[in-house]
């Protein structure tokens, strides 16, 4: 018999559960009237009926279950038993940070080898066994790392990520393998983390969860969608969700429903599947206990009226909580320490020899026994268990282990004895399948349902986010506007062929380009996709192929718009006919390319290789296309790429297409000018490649097929490649997409630094997989770190204050918009005296964070009245500098070890005039304070919660803090033992004279006995108490009892208690004004004399003077130097960082250098040269977006912890992250410029220039232009985009792809474009002043007049036009060459001189100088907070809105 509390339907939303009564009374009343309304009703029917009788919602859900019962509608349910459960995982040997160095290390390489040959193994879980039955909830509980997550997992059947999993588990009759086969839709996972689209509406979340999962077989044979409708309607009401049914889900940077709603839509669409069984890992995280109240409520309802089986983990659970749950296992270290009823697991403990601590929650207690510093035993005449083992030997003989052993026994009996209750089972889930869906398969709806659904959805999507699509509209059409105008009116002469060629060849691979910009998007969505791939709602391939069908639509409208403007801004051939053509490639080389991008992120569990690889594609799809290298000049060895490329296909149709109907007029005829005037077309030819003598004009289809070897024939087979192409990719996107959907699972284990002592490394991981028994059975309750060290440290070392910090009448006004105001603090006073641990709480939203950052100074907007003092007097200037503030977020440089962190903080906050061996020792002791000795080594990132926390907390202990510590939410996230030692460790530092402020999220009874004070705030930053606690809180408990509140129950949690009291919480009221009894009540008037005394006492002594005159306590250049050391080992132990930075170098040169492999000196060898080192500096784009990352991700480090310490100048910052990424680029360019230099034939008396532009000086330039663009950037997303976008103008007006002559009104861009230099630079000197010997089609035939040799008559042509002869005195075919020297060739198409290039190295050396003041500039104008009032405070809160 359960003895769980049970919870009424109406909880969340009374209002709402009324209005759906009604509806439902309504519908119902129509069915009867349908029917004729002659049948006698069953009594439980007369509710539904309208009649006068309150509605019972709970009893027309069984209503409905009965009439399941009398239709042919089977209902199911399922439990799972588990006899000895043996879970085995990839065993933790101390594992290392990677590092640049390591990853070439021969060593490294042998032990992964290893590794892999005989991977360490451990057990996870062992022994496990019990029985959820349907209509059951268990509360799983344990410490961190005990197997809490695993047991959730396996008995929800997801056992992918482990080594194996042993022992008996059945799910009723079916066996694991079965369920996964055939019912995985019934047996659902739901993790921690609330991961939805964030552009879907709440309805749209939940609606899609019931569309994908709606039966076929449904009550009053109601439609699917009313069925879906109703579902929507009930999770909703009962849910409380009505009132944002509309509202975005949002996330971290999409504004949306809050924290606690998100969670309870996590729980509507995990019930609109229709699954009968539930784990729910850790749901509560985050949550205050009101919220995680009423979310374990939900589930108590849900199982009761479901007959669901429920599993749940939770940390800190209160006791009104733990009430709900039917039974409870206790996990210790992977063992199984209790399970059972719940209600009677607080006393097999106590028998066992432990008992709990004052006002201890049942579920703290319980979690409390499998800590050795948390549990508190009892003086019992028998030995008590100790260890893990122990625990679960004694569990084994005990009486509840029997009552569960007859438990699994019975329900097993129960089941094998009903062989209809599997027959029923079966034939329920059958009934549920659609029409054409296979019968044995997971899913219930067929594949056309599911894309239906699917294409719903992602229009859903993609409405939500129109911002973003009228972004990228309107970027297609800017883009447009730019190359048209660029290439504006190209005329109908052989001198805009190679324009012609550029602008149809940048149209057919632009649109291809935006979709890799997608890339990280698709891996954002995955863990979506997973998730509901796990519920069984649809096949992962279908939603690959509903993007797809629903891209379609889109691309056609941005293509049209952006053809429209290109092609008659451009002036291409004006007819129907061809327009279309041009329109179909464009369109469909779109959606191919889409999907070979699409299916190569699929391919891929890591978005930073799939870019890499997406990145050196992209140079073989251009460079392998016939434009920048026509096909005949391709080396053998290579070509073949050509004829896998869909580019190319579709290049040479719209090539064709174009030129078939074009005779460009002769711009060049030879010989023409001075002297030949006269001269009749006999004896004149064209210079252009397919000029045929006679003529004064060219045939493009002959020029394109000399050219590029292309014919206008081929158009409609290059359509059915590309077409191939586009199907090929699409399959490959479906087939990897379905199996390859699993996101690449993170391994938590605790990484330590290369070269740290193996004691250090490994005594963590011994002390895990041994069972502590050694430790444990010589009686010491301790583990390194342990409380008398600690304590002892803290007793030598802990910082000693003696001045109190005081604020009077503290008001705090911010606007919201439209003149508006909000007053978030109201007329706020108290004090921190040293010694004394102040707590703040409230409600969410009452201002606690809030007032933190008040008094520590941390507010950037807003007006601040009131006064602040330290003894009375004003604070000190460098109040910031002498006080430590812990944030709830732990932000740390993920890659530093804890000693580096703590160090760092040393050296830059304490004053420079402290030796560094001084500050090294403080550190020590800080480690020591911390209970983290055994940690200083691990990198941060990868801490556990706990020690992380600890971290914050020692970072700013390192900075000895003069006057006050403030803390907020310090035991956010943690389990309640990890809670505790937090706690006890503030509490030894205000025992050593600390004054301490901390923020507390609802604290257990025990944890709240740990302060001495209390400042209590309601919403609307009202005070309701100020004052002393009291032993087991008993003046706080009676200030509320005298003032006319209830009485606090001797159980129940004071923090609690009072938060309910003044009406807190979400379901809490309260009939008086507390904020009014404390104004006119007796401790009030007491605490404005108590602050006059300290004040008056404060005013004899002299006032606190500031320990620093400038801003910072170090100077300008030691912040430099620190922080260059930091970023510069933040970098070396970034390995996949750094090696796609050399590799895609690397690539890229190998790849440019063998295309244009020894390039001969002929006039389209030359061409190919050019060719090279443009494409050589195109490597930037790829380069650059890949160090904004580290640069953003450094800077927010700075803005959110580092700034508001007075660490160090921002302009420290910029300098040391300017001077770090510069030299791996130097070195990345300088691979390139080996791989590239010599491949391509350059010659090598010229190495030296081209070196010192491309790998010194071009790398300053990009590096310095991408961390600008980076500086204004709110996200790397963001900045990645602007990026491009400024980039393509770089490109586009460099005089390469439409030379200079041909710009028209853009020569201005010209001029002011740094890569018009660096182009001029590195073609002049590389292939400047150089002889050009014509190839044989490259030579032009021409017959002189009768009676002249070719010398004769070309003679004068030649002096002014140049050129060479190769057979002067011959008289007939003369075999003219139109460039004798490259710098001919360069200067009259490209406006490149070889003479300028020491000026052009000039010059860039005056971009690169700009482009760092422009890194300081953004950065002051765009992240640097200034008055309101500044000129850019607009255009950032602009950006801020947008993002």
């Amino acid at each position: 018999m359960s003895h769980a509390s049970h919870v009424s339907l109406d909880h969340f939303d009374h209002h709402g559960v009324a209005a759906l009564r009604r509806t439902m009374s309504q519908q119902s009343q129509g069915v009867k009237e349908v029917k004729g309304g002659s049948e006698s009703m069953h009594p439980s029917e007369a509710t539904i009926t309208g009649t006068d009788e309150p509605f019972d919602f709970e009893k027309v859900l069984r209503t409905a279950v009965k009439k399941l019962g009398e239709s042919d509608i089977k209902k199911r349910e399922i439990g799972v038993t588990f006899k000895d459960l043996r879970v085995v995982g990839m065993g933790s040997a101390a594992s290392y940070q990677q590092t640049l160095g390591s990853l070439f290390n021969p060593r490294t390489l042998i032990e992964q080898i290893n590794k892999m040959r005989r991977p360490p193994l451990r057990d996870i879980l062992a022994g496990f066994d019990g029985v959820v039955r349907p209509g059951e909830m268990l509360l799983v509980l344990g410490r961190p790392g005990s197997g809490c997550s695993t047991l959730l997992k396996t008995l929800a059947n997801q056992r992918d990520e482990y080594h194996a999993v042993e022992g008996d588990v059945m799910y009723d009759t079916f066996t694991p393998s079965e369920v996964a086969k055939r019912y995985r839709g019934d047996v659902q996972y739901s993790p921690e983390d609330d991961i939805h689209f964030p552009t879907l509406t709440v309805e749209q979340t939940i609606s899609f969860a019931a569309k994908t999962r709606t039966p076929r077989a449904r009550i009053d044979g109601i439609s699917r969608d009313q069925y879906v409708k109703h579902m929507v309607d009930m999770l909703t009401t009962i849910f409380g969700l009505r009132h944002v049914r509309n509202t975005l889900v949002g996330d971290a940077s999409i504004r949306g429903v809050s924290g606690g709603e998100k969670k309870r839509v996590s729980i509507a669409e995990a019930l609109a599947t229709n699954s009968l069984f539930n784990s729910w890992d850790n749901s509560t995280r985050g949550l205050d206990a009101s919220t995680a109240l009423e979310f374990v409520r939900a589930l108590r309802i849900a199982t009761d009226v479901g007959r669901q089986s429920t599993v749940v983990s939770i940390y800190q659970a209160g006791e009104q909580l733990y009430e709900l749950f039917d039974k409870v296992c206790v996990i210790y270290e992977g063992r199984m320490a209790y399970f059972g009823p719940a209600n009677r697991a607080r006393q097999y403990f106590i028998d066992m020899g432990y008992e709990p601590a004052n006002r201890q929650t049942t579920a703290d207690f319980l979690v409390a026994v499998t800590d050795p510093n948390g549990r508190i035993p009892r003086s019992v005449g028998h030995s008590i268990p100790r260890t893990a083992v122990e625990f679960a030997e004694h569990f084994k003989t005990s009486d509840l282990a029997a009552l569960n052993r007859d438990d699994i026994q019975s329900y097993q009996a129960e089941v094998t004895g009903q062989p209809h209750r599997a027959e029923q089972y079966k034939q329920s889930a059958k009934a549920d399948h659609a029409k054409r869906t296979s019968k044995s398969s997971p899913y219930i709806i067929s594949i056309p349902m599911q894309t239906r659904a699917l294409i719903t959805r992602r229009i859903q999507i993609l409405r939500g986010n129109a911002a973003g699509q009228i972004v990228n509209l309107v970027s297609f059409i800017i883009q447009g506007i730019i190359m048209g105008t660029t290439f504006l009116k190209v005329p109908d002469t052989t001198s805009a062929y190679f324009s012609r060629g550029g602008i149809l060849f940048f149209a057919l691979l632009f649109s291809g380009l935006q979709s890799m910009a997608e890339i990280p998007a698709l891996f954002a969505q995955r863990p979506i996709v997973l998730r509901q791939y796990k519920a069984a709602m649809y096949h992962p391939f279908v939603e690959g192929l509903a993007m797809t069908l629903v891209d379609i639509p889109v691309t056609v409208i941005t293509l049209i718009v952006f053809s429209v403007i290109i092609y008659f801004l451009v002036g291409l051939q004006q007819s129907a006919g061809q327009f279309f053509v041009f329109f179909l490639f464009v369109f469909t080389m779109t959606l191919t390319l889409k999907a070979w991008f699409r299916a190569l992120a699929a391919s891929f569990t890591d978005p930073a290789p799939a870019q890499t690889i997406a990145g050196v594609v992209l140079l073989l799809l251009v460079l392998y296309t016939g434009y920048n290298i026509p096909k005949p000049s391709m080396i053998g060895g290579l070509r073949w790429i050509s004829y896998i490329n869909p580019l190319r296909y579709g290049y040479e149709a719209i090539l064709t297409n174009e030129f078939r109907t074009l005779n460009g007029t002769c711009a060049t005829l030879v010989p023409s000018g001075p002297g030949y005037e006269d001269i009749s077309l006999a004896n004149q030819v064209c210079t252009t490649v397919g000029a045929v003598p006679g003529q004064p004009y060219v045939d493009g289809n002959r020029y394109v097929e000399l050219s590029y070897q292309y014919s206008y024939s081929n158009t409609w087979r290059n359509f059915g490649i590309v077409v191939a192409f586009g199907i090929a990719f699409l399959l490959t996107l479906l087939l990897v997409t379905e199996f390859n959907t699993a996101a690449g699972v993170k391994n938590a284990a605790m990484l330590w630094k290369r070269g740290a002592k193996k004691t250090d490394a490994v005594k963590e991981q011994e002390e895990e997989e041994k069972s502590k028994g050694d430790l444990e059975k010589a009686g010491g309750e301790t583990r390194p770190g342990s409380m008398s060290e600690m304590e002892k440290a803290i007793a030598e070392s802990a910082p000693k204050m003696t001045d109190i910090f005081s604020w009077q009448h503290l008001q705090y006004v911010v606007p919201v918009g439209s003149g508006e105001q909000r007053r978030l603090l109201d007329d706020v006073s108290g004090f921190v005296a040293p010694g004394k641990l102040t707590a703040l709480m409230g409600e969410s939203g009452a201002g606690k964070t809030t007032l933190l950052n008040v008094l520590a100074q941390r507010t950037s907007t807003g007006v601040v009245m009131g006064d602040r003092y330290v003894n009375g007097q004003a604070l000190p200037a460098d109040f910031q500098a002498q006080t430590g503030y812990c944030q709830q977020m732990d932000t740390h440089l993920e890659t530093a070890t804890v000693r580096e962190a703590l160090l760092f903080s040393a050296s830059l906050r304490q004053p420079q005039s402290v030796p560094i061996a001084e500050k090294e020792a403080y550190v020590e002791t800080c480690l020591k304070m911390c209970g983290l000795e055994h940690h200083a080594e691990a990198i941060v990132g990868t801490l556990g919660v706990e020690h992380r926390k600890r971290t914050t907390i020692a970072v700013e202990l390192a900075a000895k803090p003069k006057l006050l510590l403030f803390l907020d939410e310090p035991t956010s996230g943690l389990d309640s033992q990890s809670a505790w030692a937090i706690m006890t460790f503030l509490r030894s530092l205000a025992d050593n004279g600390q004054a301490i402020l901390c923020t507390i999220h609802q604290p257990s009874a025990e944890l709240f006995q740990v302060f001495d004070r209390l400042l209590l705030l309601r919403k609307g930053g009202q005070t309701v108490y100020f004052g002393d606690l009291g032993r087991h809180s008993t003046t706080m408990i009676d200030y509320f009892e005298q003032h006319g509140s209830r009485k606090c129950d001797p159980n129940e949690n004071p923090a609690e208690f009072m938060l309910d009291v003044i009406g807190a919480g979400a379901t809490a009221t309260t009939d008086r004004d507390w904020h009014d009894v404390w104004q006119g009540s007796e401790e009030a008037q007491r605490l404005t004399q108590e602050i006059e005394r300290i004040h008056a006492e404060g005013r004899q002594r002299p006032a606190v003077e500031a320990t620093v005159h400038s801003e910072f306590t170090t100077s300008w250049t030691y912040q430099v130097k620190e922080l260059a050391h930091r970023d510069l080992v933040a970098h070396w132990r970034d390995p996949v960082y750094l090696v796609a930075k050399l590799m895609l170098n690397i690539m890229s040169g190998l790849f440019i250098g063998f295309t244009f492999f020894k390039a001969k000196n002929t006039i389209q060898g030359t061409q190919n040269k050019l060719f090279a080192v443009f494409m050589g500096t195109i490597n930037s784009v790829p380069l650059a977006s890949q160090l904004q990352v580290p640069f953003i991700r450094t800077r927010s480090i700075y803005e959110i912890r580092e700034r508001p310490s007075r660490m160090y100048s921002w302009t420290a910052l910029i300098t040391a992250m300017i001077l770090v990424e510069i030299p791996f680029n130097i070195l990345g360019s300088s691979l390139f410029f080996l791989c590239w230099y010599w491949t391509v034939g350059f010659p090598n008396s010229r190495a030296g220039y081209t070196y010192l532009v491309y790998a010194v000086v071009f790398p300053l330039y990009y590096t310095t232009i991408g961390q600008a663009v980076a500086a204004m950037s709110p996200t790397a997303e963001i900045a990645a985009i602007l990026f491009s976008f400024l980039f393509s103008f770089v490109l586009t007006f460099n005089g390469v792809m439409q030379p200079f002559r041909l710009l028209g009104w853009w020569q201005w861009m010209y001029r002011v474009t740094p890569f018009t230099y660096l182009i001029e630079g590195l073609l002049g000197q590389a292939i400047g002043k150089s002889e050009v010997q014509c190839s044989d089609v490259e030579y032009v035939t021409l017959t002189p007049p009768s009676g002249r040799t070719c010398g004769q008559y070309l003679q004068n042509y030649i002096s002014t036009a140049g050129g060479y002869l190769t057979n002067p005195d011959a008289t007939s075919e003369c075999q003219y060459c139109s460039i004798q020297n490259t710098d001919q060739f360069l200067e009259s198409s490209f406006n490149i001189q070889y003479a300028h290039r020491w000026r052009d190295l000039g010059l860039l050396f005056i971009y690169v100088a700009f482009n760092i003041a422009c890194i300081y500039a953004f950065m002051y104008l765009f992240r640097i907070p200034k008055s309101s009032g500044s000129g850019f405070s607009w255009l950032k809160k602009r950006l801020a809105r947008r993002r």
